[in-house]
């Protein structure tokens, strides 16, 4: 089975592939209306949408960044799955069912939707739509350059495609992605996602039993290296300091409740009700995917200093050594099978919510209306999109380092600090102002656009989402405070008093 490990992993990846576009086949049908193509109809149930809510939460990060951080600066990156549990239950709480009210109270079939409803204000709903634009265009081209660049080491380790281009591996790629996401729209991405988080799990329990027997002293043994090697590693918050923790809380805790992939999946479930399972389900699926980049990376840095293995040439590599080192072929397949499924979870998702705010939101802000023949719009806006992703990608790689980073600014962290105030603060406090949110918004983008593209650099470990996340919440608290409280329709106000 060894001699065949190349062949195993790719067969993996193309089963898992053609099953992506069996079940866009399968959800074209039914796929009849915008409503369907966008939010599944409301009519997803709560395994579904645990499922789909964890693994988009963790995205190609889970398999390559998360092993990467554990190795680079140790028990730090612990502190994620802490803090990325706890704000994710937290914002589920203050997000999960007035949502799901008001989509249903205001036939609400996107997040811009949702805060025009709460705000009354179509200049919100247009900042909403444009930030959503911007920080999906850094997604989408990273997750299609991340998926190309897997895809090429995978394949040019056989002997059949060898010589490979990643130009060829990005067509693949986007040609698989598109061809579900055009054909059943949002019901194909939750399914997938359904499939990719079952995978995680497994992935994940395999992974932990695999490290634990590559020293004889399992897990204990591992870390009892890493700490006569480097003790700091190994304490609370590790070598990234509690500053960059801390920082860590909000953007990647609170501002998992800012993430419109995640939150607009609270909007699809069937029944009200569902929140109940739903919440500790996905918790679950969570912790138990945590587990693969936990011990991945506690393994390969006891490995390291050890003398098993040698240096690692870059920490996102660290899940692809012990794939290759200490992993059988089966488990690396599906393994590599989920790292495909993780990017694609998020691409899908992010390619959805960037399409409606194109098509939907942003004309109904500035013309009072979406288009006309909104299914057909979506489709063919999703095909543009993701064109238009696929370039940026290749542009980058080849000509501009710099220019999906700059893009990616407009990612995780401008979301976390533009729409957490505005959405999970908003839906539960009634004093917030549409001056309140457009301020927010704006500081958001600002911030966040200008530490990135001139590189600053922050004292303490300081990150630019963290001052970004707390000025912009200060701000919207601040400007609403000073503002006039506003006037709510009766049913937004009867939802908020809940």
């Amino acid at each position: 089975m060894e001699a065949y490990r190349q062949e195993i992993i790719l067969g993996a990846v193309v089963v898992y592939m053609l099953f992506c576009v069996l079940t866009g086949l399968w959800a074209m049908q039914r796929t009849r209306s915008p409503s369907d193509f966008f939010i599944a109809g409301r009519g997803l149930g709560p395994i579904v949408i645990a499922l789909a809510l964890f693994s988009s939460t963790l995205s190609g990060f889970g398999f390559v960044g998360g092993p990467g951080l554990v190795y680079s600066i140790g028990v730090s990156s612990f502190w994620m799955v802490v803090i990325s549990s706890t704000g994710y239950a937290v914002g589920f709480f203050l997000v999960a069912k007035r949502i799901r009210m008001i989509a249903e109270l205001r036939n609400c079939i996107s997040l811009p939707d949702i805060v025009a409803a709460r705000y009354r204000s179509e200049a919100v709903r247009f900042l909403m739509a444009v930030t959503i634009v911007l920080g999906v265009m850094g997604y989408l081209a990273t997750q299609i350059l991340a998926m190309a660049v897997v895809m090429q080491a995978i394949l040019t380790g056989t002997a059949m495609f060898a010589d490979i281009s990643l130009v060829a591996c990005v067509i693949i790629s986007s040609a698989v992605l598109i061809f579900y996401c055009v054909t059943g729209g949002i019901i194909a991405s939750v399914y997938t996602d359904v499939v990719q988080g079952t995978i995680m799990m497994i992935a994940g329990t395999l992974i932990l039993f695999t490290a634990m027997s590559v020293f004889d002293g399992g897990m204990a043994e591992a870390t009892s290296i890493i700490l006569a090697d480097d003790s700091e590693a190994i304490m609370p918050f590790g070598a990234a300091g509690i500053m960059a923790s801390l920082g860590w809380f909000f953007v990647f805790g609170l501002g998992l409740a800012g993430q419109p992939h995640i939150i607009t999946k609270m909007m699809m479930n069937k029944n009200i009700s569902d929140n109940r399972s739903i919440l500790p389900m996905s918790l679950f699926g969570y912790i138990m995917a945590a587990l693969l980049w936990i011990s991945i990376g506690v393994v390969i840095r006891a490995a390291v200093i050890d003398g098993v293995i040698d240096p690692l040439a870059l920490p996102d590599d660290a899940a692809s050594v012990f794939l290759s080192v200490f992993a059988s072929p089966l488990l690396a397949g599906i393994v590599f099978a989920g790292l495909f499924a993780a990017i694609m979870s998020t691409f899908d998702a992010f390619l959805n919510i960037g399409t409606a705010a194109i098509i939907h939101d942003i004309p109904k802000a500035i013309r009072g209306h979406s288009v006309r023949n909104e299914l057909f719009w979506a489709r063919v806006v999703t095909v543009l999109l993701a064109v238009v992703a696929a370039s940026f990608a290749l542009y980058s790689y080849y000509a501009d380092a710099t220019l999906v980073a700059i893009l990616g600014a407009f990612g995780w962290a401008t979301f976390s600090a533009s729409i957490f105030p505005v959405v999970a603060i908003g839906l539960n406090w009634k004093g917030a102002t549409v001056m309140g949110a457009m301020t927010a918004i704006v500081a958001a983008l600002l911030i966040n656009f200008i530490v990135q593209l001139a590189g600053i650099v922050l004292p303490y470990g300081i990150s630019g989402g963290l001052v970004s996340f707390v000025t912009s919440l200060l701000l919207f608290i601040g400007v609403s405070l000073l503002g006039k409280p506003p006037e709510l329709d009766a049913d937004i106000e009867s939802v908020l008093n809940i």
